[in-house]
């Protein structure tokens, strides 16, 4: 634990990789959605006419969207391809942050279950000079931070 009073900088968000059971992808451009809803209940007891109670109830868990630059790796487009073709294979991940000299393991968010519901190819234009991105959507059962 730091002193008081001292500066504690946050962690920047471009220095992450994400980990998938069995795949190897160089690197990601963008990983999005890491989020956990609780809903709420509202609950009222009999005779107090006057203050309804907030319950916890299901926990949901965001879709976690990757984007890459387009490369001649296919695996990623393999496992969405399974899923099209009936076969559902699930795999458990994690979203690694690394400090800035690349080289320590700061926070880790481990994921369950996944599975890709969506790709979207690159766009093209013969007039531009951007990376074409791919991505794809991950549908899972539980996120934890390690």
């Amino acid at each position: 634990m730091p002193a008081t009073g001292a500066r504690i900088n946050p962690y920047l968000n471009f220095n992450f990789l994400v980990e998938l059971e069995g795949i190897v992808q160089a690197s990601f451009r963008e990983c999005s959605g890491l989020e956990a809803t609780t809903e709420v209940i509202d609950f009222r007891q009999g005779g107090d006419n006057t203050t309804v109670y907030k319950l916890p109830g299901k926990t949901t868990f965001g879709d976690i969207t990757l984007k890459w630059g387009l490369t001649d790796s296919g695996e990623l487009w393999t496992w969405r391809r399974q899923v099209i073709e009936g076969r559902v294979l699930r795999k458990n991940g994690s979203i690694v942050v690394y400090d800035l000299a690349n080289r320590t393991e700061v926070v880790r968010w481990n994921f369950v279950n996944a599975w890709p519901t969506k790709w979207d190819g690159p766009s093209f234009n013969a007039q531009g000079n951007e990376v074409a991105v791919e991505s794809l959507v991950l549908a899972h059962e539980g996120i934890a931070r390690a």
